[in-house]
C-alpha cells in the first residue's frame, strides 16, 4: 500500500520512521521539533499547549517545558513549508497537512466494517503487516499507538481474508492470513481465518497442516491446546 497520497501538499509519515515532504519534496525536521511534530501528527485534535510540554519534556520543571516547546514551535514555523497552527493555548498541525497514518486507518476502518473499495481488495498485504509506527521511539504516547495499530492491521487482514474468501478469491485469502500469521504466529483468530481459507481453496491436507503447526507451537511455546472451536473447525471438514 502507498500510504503517501499522490496530490501535492505537505505529508508527515510516521510509518517507518519520521518524514516530512512537501509538493513530493522531503524536508529536513529540526531536531529539536521532532518530537513535538510526531505528537501533534498523532493527535488529531487540538492539543493542550500546557499539557503538551509536560507529555514531551517531562523530567524539567513546567517553566523550562514550556520555553522547549516554543523553541520546538519556533523552528517549525520558521520553515518554507507551515506544519502547525499555533494559539495561545492550543496547537494542531495545519489543516491541509496529511498523515500517513490516517490512509492506513481508513484503509482499516472499510476492510473491519465491510465496506471496502475495490482497491481495497487489491491492496498487498505484506506492506501492511510490516507497518511500524515510529520505530526506535519509547514514549508512552507513542507506545500506546503502535500496539493499537498492530492490532488494528492484524484484524484487518483477518477481515480482508474473509471478503477475499467471499468475493470467490480464496488463494488471495491465504496469502493475506499467510502474512498476518507471521507477524503473530500465537494468534488463535489469525490461525482460524487462514485455516478457512485453506478449506476455501479446495485443500483440507494444507487446513489440516497448519492446525497441527499451530498446535504445536503453542504447546512449546505457552503449554496449551488449541480451543475445541478452533479444532472443531478441522476435524468438522476432515
Amino acid at each position: 500500500m502507498n500510504v503517501e497520497p499522490a496530490n501535492p501538499g505537505a505529508v508527515v509519515g510516521l510509518l517507518g520512521g519520521l518524514s516530512v515532504t512537501c509538493d513530493g519534496a522531503r524536508l529536513a525536521v529540526p531536531p529539536g521539533s521532532r518530537r513535538l511534530l510526531a505528537y501533534l501528527a498523532l493527535h488529531p485534535a487540538d492539543v493542550d499547549r500546557r499539557a503538551a510540554a509536560g507529555i514531551l519534556w517531562p523530567a524539567v520543571g513546567e517553566g523550562r517545558a514550556a520555553g522547549n516547546l516554543r523553541s520546538a514551535l519556533w523552528r517549525l514555523q520558521r520553515g518554507s513549508c507551515p506544519l502547525v497552527d499555533a494559539e495561545p493555548t492550543a496547537l494542531r498541525l495545519a489543516p491541509d497537512v496529511r498523515v500517513d497514518l490516517r490512509r492506513v486507518e481508513q484503509w482499516a476502518h472499510r476492510v473491519l466494517t465491510g465496506e471496502p473499495e475495490p482497491a481495497d481488495l487489491t491492496v498487498d498485504p505484506a506492506p501492511i503487516a510490516e507497518l511500524e509506527l515510529l520505530p526506535g521511539w519509547y514514549d508512552d504516547w507513542v507506545l500506546a499507538v503502535r500496539s493499537r495499530l498492530q492490532l488494528r492491521l492484524l484484524h484487518a487482514l483477518e477481515a480482508l481474508s474473509r471478503l477475499l474468501r467471499d468475493a470467490g478469491r480464496p488463494d488471495a485469502a491465504v496469502e493475506a492470513m499467510h502474512v498476518a500469521v507471521r507477524a503473530e504466529p500465537l494468534r488463535e483468530s489469525g490461525q482460524r481465518a487462514l485455516i478457512e481459507a485453506h478449506q476455501a481453496a479446495g485443500d483440507p491436507v494444507a487446513a489440516r497442516r497448519q492446525y497441527d503447526a499451530f498446535r504445536s507451537i503453542l504447546r512449546r511455546e505457552i503449554g496449551v491446546e488449541p480451543s475445541a472451536e478452533l479444532t472443531a473447525v478441522v476435524t468438522a471438514r476432515g
